[in-house]
């Protein structure tokens, strides 16, 4: 269609998205609250991709005093509030450590100072001959702004570099400066990722501290990331934030798109809110708001097509650790959630999972990331969570295929043979992904059971899956119910031991003799499969019920 704005893909610079003219969904007003609370120190939890890097731009060209960025804000809604007359009233600094990770220290050291150079080289173009060189704020900004140039400098140097630039900006304006940091914590994890965190935990602690704690020169600040912060280790020296989480009213309306939001967008774009990308891309609550993440939608608003653009950005590494570790009662609550149910647990969004790892806080990450979405709160403690949508249905497939060592394909195909009885391939498919990760099934009693969820999952909306994880070695009972009277129900029983040619058999007459079929209709392929390490046999038998 002619005229047609373009869809931001892959620009989240607000001057930029403005300047080329592209679609912009309004959420100037995050101005008025961001005002209007008042907070010293605010920090808002989001999941990635729900535009945290776009809005942290706008509010610096909105108070940037440097800039005249009315051209920018023209019709937007925050030009007809009473604080309109405050655009380009303040100074700002801002960063974005989204790009600063790396797998050793130096590394990460590197993209700190690529990071924090350009806003240092912005200042010292404004301050150029301007700057009395007596004061100590002066000779402090030079000496950060050299160690920053260094290429060998060393991190420890730099613990103060946030609070030596707000001193300065302070002096030189007279106006305490807005600090905006986007993707506080990427740093932090990146440490924790390459298991360097022991050696930066204390730098952390005091360049964030340092600056935000209890600083003179300080007007307000605005972090974000995806994981709120803990009051112990990282942030000891930084527990003054109001944090505001995906639960959280404040901020809720800024970050993803409503319902009516993301119907008007597809419109402009040719496309319905349907019922299939609802389930495909809605089902997030954010502050009670239903919500939509935004780069899914614009994805789909160009290309036309029912993807995973989502599970297609970079992976969470925390979420992988944690499923990594989490314990049987997870993995129960679990199987109810990629079944489409919602499940009652025990919560905390007080402590990060890095710090403290605990199935309390786990759900926490998990709920914080954009994997979980809270449906209720019943008290402080207790809430009842469900999987929001397809696309992050298929983002748990993949992590648990990763976690098993294994190729989220070569489980699609398997798994799509067992459901055509093709089950010479499917038994060859099923032997190939065992050997190739035997060190984890030796690792975990209930591995199989975990292999089979991992294909599961992919079944939401046309089987009903329910398992019974036993204790002991390892068994596990599957049962997938077909809703539609067109596909066949599966049963797989597992077992493990040496003589695998007899245990294939218990196998298999232990779910005709318990008559696991019952309540099933239809045609039942019961499959007995057993184990002995890299070894596996298997009897079938196709009843109709």
């Amino acid at each position: 269609m002619e005229g047609r704005k373009t869809l931001p893909i892959g620009t989240d610079d607000f001057r930029k998205l403005r300047e080329n003219n592209a679609y912009y969904v309004d959420k100037t007003l995050m101005i008025k609250d961001f005002l209007e609370m008042q907070d010293e120190v605010a920090l808002v939890a989001r999941p990635r991709r729900f535009g945290k890097t776009l809005n942290m731009t706008m509010l610096r060209e909105f108070f940037d005093i440097a800039k005249d960025s009315k051209a920018l804000f023209e019709g937007l809604a925050i030009m007809d509030t009473e604080y309109a007359s405050q655009i380009n009233s303040r100074p700002v600094i801002y960063f974005t450590f989204k790009n600063v990770k790396g797998v050793s220290v130096e590394e990460l050291t590197a993209q700190l100072k690529l990071s924090m150079q350009e806003e240092y080289s912005y200042y010292e173009r404004i301050f150029k001959g301007k700057l009395d060189k007596n004061l100590y704020g002066t000779e402090k900004f030079y000496e950060t702004y050299e160690l920053l140039m260094d290429r060998k400098s060393s991190y420890i140097y730099l613990s103060s570099a946030l609070l030596d630039l707000t001193r300065v900006v302070y002096e030189f304006y007279g106006i305490r400066p807005v600090l905006l940091i986007d993707e506080y914590d990427q740093p932090i994890m990146s440490s924790y990722e390459y298991n360097y965190h022991e050696q930066l935990g204390a730098f952390f602690s005091n360049f964030y501290g340092s600056a935000m704690k209890g600083n003179p020169s300080l007007g307000q600040a605005l972090i974000t990331g995806v994981q709120r912060v803990a009051k112990e280790s990282i942030f000891s020296q930084f527990n003054n934030p109001q944090v505001y989480t995906v639960i959280d009213k404040e901020y809720a309306p800024y970050f993803g798109l409503n319902e009516d939001e993301t119907s008007r967008l597809l419109e402009e774009y040719g496309l319905e809110l349907n019922e299939e990308v609802r389930r495909m891309y809605d089902g997030y609550r954010i502050g009670g708001i239903e919500m939509y993440n935004p780069w899914s939608i614009i994805n789909y608003a160009k290309k036309g097509r029912l993807e995973n653009y989502w599970v297609k950005t970079s992976a969470n590494f925390l979420v992988k650790v944690a499923l990594k570790e989490a314990d049987r009662s997870f993995w129960k609550a679990f199987e109810q959630l990629i079944g489409g149910q919602e499940k009652l647990v025990y919560i905390t969004l007080d402590t990060s999972f890095a710090e403290r790892a605990s199935s309390y806080s786990l759900w926490g990450l998990l709920v914080n990331a954009g994997y979980m979405t809270v449906t209720k709160w019943v008290d402080a403690e207790t809430c009842i969570v469900k999987i929001p949508n397809g696309e992050v249905m298929s983002e748990f497939q993949t992590l648990i295929a990763e976690i098993s060592g294994i190729e989220r394909l070569d489980l699609q195909q398997m798994f799509a043979c067992l459901l055509k009885r093709d089950m010479e391939t499917f038994l060859e498919l099923y032997r190939s992904i065992v050997i190739s990760c035997t060190s984890y099934m030796d690792a975990k009693e209930n591995a199989y059971h975990m292999l089979f969820l991992g294909m599961c999952i992919t079944l939401r909306g046309s089987y009903k899956v329910t398992s019974n994880l036993e204790a002991g070695y390892g068994r596990s009972d599957i049962t997938l119910q077909a809703l539609s009277p067109k596909d066949i129900n599966v049963i797989v029983e597992f077992k493990q031991g040496e003589n695998i040619e007899q245990l294939k058999e218990d196998a298999l007459r232990q779910i005709l003799d318990n008559r696991y079929y019952v309540g099933l209709s239809g045609e039942v392929l019961c499959v007995g499969i057993a184990h002995d390490k890299k070894r596996c046999e298997m009897a079938y038998k196709v009843i109709g019920i």
